[in-house]
């Protein structure tokens, strides 16, 4: 069985070679059990010499595929073009910065033998900080009674996948793409294990704290209209409390005779109503900008450089 290992890198210079050489020992402990094994870099535009590590790795090792962006398209981009790539039976999703242990995908093949169509990797979250804990489980709680698909705190990307299950999400050709929630989508047989959170071994994280919460909202307004229908229904809430609050107003003006007090309060409500009313445009503009993305239909990347001798067939 060939197994597909698809890495994205960003400004992975420093930590790229000490991964492939973990990935390449866990390739020959499978050999014997009749694994063969490939390995699928996607440099997602990197300004370092993340490209010219690639390089010489391929030049090192037959078994080593890379495919390098124009410019910086984004992690779920480069899953895209990781998957459409792979060839493999099983396709193992992981980062490069070595916080995905490679020595969990021995134990991912052994389950996948089982049965499993997804073998799904959970981390812990063991030396994370408080409050970003308690963020994390608080937004799973929320997105989930919102969504249409179920979100596992501590699920990420690192997982495999059965041929039929990439070839379900490469079926899956919107452009606007939140891959945690597509591989949940697609469903099929799979399994969950734990696994402690690991350190970087080298370099920064990419990710900052702007870059987490528009993931977020990616997840929340990917899978559900729910936030449409919950403008439509504040609108119709502010409308009946308005209409009570227009007739109380006339009633008291008939019994006491009109008043001039009442200056506060005509701020406050009308304040409050632009504020609800904007909130309202912010989420039909996100919903409407989506669309106006898909109906554009741009590529999800360009290739710059790569050693697929069909890499044109990946500028989709």
């Amino acid at each position: 069985m060939l197994i597909s290992i698809v890495a994205p890198c960003y400004n992975e210079e420093e930590v790229l070679e000490s991964f492939h050489d973990e990935v390449q020992k866990v390739a020959e402990e499978l050999l014997p059990l009749g694994h063969d094994m490939e390995f699928v870099y996607i440099d997602d535009g990197s300004r370092d010499r993340t490209l010219h590590v690639l390089q010489r790795l391929a030049d090192l090792d037959a078994r080593v595929r890379y495919v390098s962006f124009s410019r910086n398209f984004g992690k779920e981009a480069a899953l895209l073009a990781g998957l459409r790539n792979a060839s493999g039976d099983s396709v193992i999703v992981m980062d490069a910065d070595l916080q995905h242990p490679p020595e969990l995908i021995k134990r991912m093949v052994e389950l996948r033998a089982q049965g499993h169509d997804q073998v799904i990797a959970r981390r812990t979250r063991t030396g994370d900080g408080m409050a970003r804990t308690l963020t994390a489980r608080l937004y799973y709680r929320l997105v989930n009674r919102l969504v249409d698909v179920e979100l596992v705190d501590g699920v990420g990307d690192f997982r495999l996948m059965s041929r039929r299950v990439v070839d379900a999400v490469l079926d899956l050709t919107e452009y606007n793409r939140f891959s945690k929630g597509l591989f949940a989508w697609v469903g099929f047989p799979s399994t969950t294990f734990e696994y402690e959170n690991a350190v970087r071994e080298a370099g920064r994280s990419s990710w900052t704290f702007k870059g987490l919460l528009n993931y977020g909202l990616d997840g929340l307004i990917s899978f559900n209209n729910r936030p449409l229908r919950a403008a439509l229904y504040l609108g119709m809430g502010l409308l009946t409390v308005a209409g009570l609050y227009t007739a109380w107003i006339v009633g008291a003006a008939l019994v006491n005779g009109v008043q001039t007090p009442g200056y506060v309060t005509i701020i406050t409500a009308v304040t409050g109503v632009a504020g609800v009313q904007m909130v309202m445009l912010g989420v039909i503009g996100e919903y409407t900008g989506r669309i106006y993305y898909e109906v554009k239909g741009r590529p999800h990347f360009l290739v710059k450089a790569s050693n697929v001798k069909r890499a044109k067939d990946l500028i989709q």
